[in-house]
């Protein structure tokens, strides 16, 4: 940040010497080094500055870009899926016209569902029946029975 504010200052200088920016590149490679902007970056600041650009700092940015995960789509979603929950994301996002990761990001996070049995149903419900999720790669099917304390030889 501070090399780039620098060279920023390096280039407005060249540019009142009315240097070239093919002139300007090799004096800041050989300041610089490793450090130095980019031939491009380097062509577009000593552009600004000619045209009359006077401050050496960032431009301000967008803070966050903006995402379609709002209140209100997030309420079209909701409602969609209160009509018929064995809705696939995909025809979701058909119908809203929203993309379908924004669709399963709101799903998912924001509405705090799961797609159990091509039904979705809410995280909390599916917690509830599977309290405790057997998982036995070496009994396969006999799990339950293993969980249950009866043992196959």
């Amino acid at each position: 940040m501070q090399r780039s504010l620098e060279q920023r200052m390096a280039i407005k200088f060249c540019v009142k010497l009315e240097k070239s920016a093919a002139k300007t590149i090799p004096m800041l490679k050989k300041a610089f080094g490793v450090d130095c902007l980019s031939d491009r970056q380097i062509f577009r600041c000593h552009k600004a500055f000619a045209e009359g650009r006077e401050h050496v700092n960032d431009e301000n940015r967008a803070e966050l870009p903006s995402t379609s995960s709002s209140e209100d789509n997030v309420k079209r979603v909701r409602d969609l899926l209160n009509t018929d929950r064995r809705l696939s994301v995909r025809l979701i996002s058909e119908t809203l016209d929203i993309t379908k990761t924004i669709v399963h990001e709101i799903v998912s996070v924001a509405l705090g569902m799961r797609k159990v049995c091509a039904k979705l149903v809410p995280k909390s419900y599916f917690q509830r029946v599977y309290t405790h999720p057997i998982v036995d790669t070496v009994y396969g099917n006999f799990g339950i029975y293993r969980y249950l304390g009866i043992i196959f030889d």
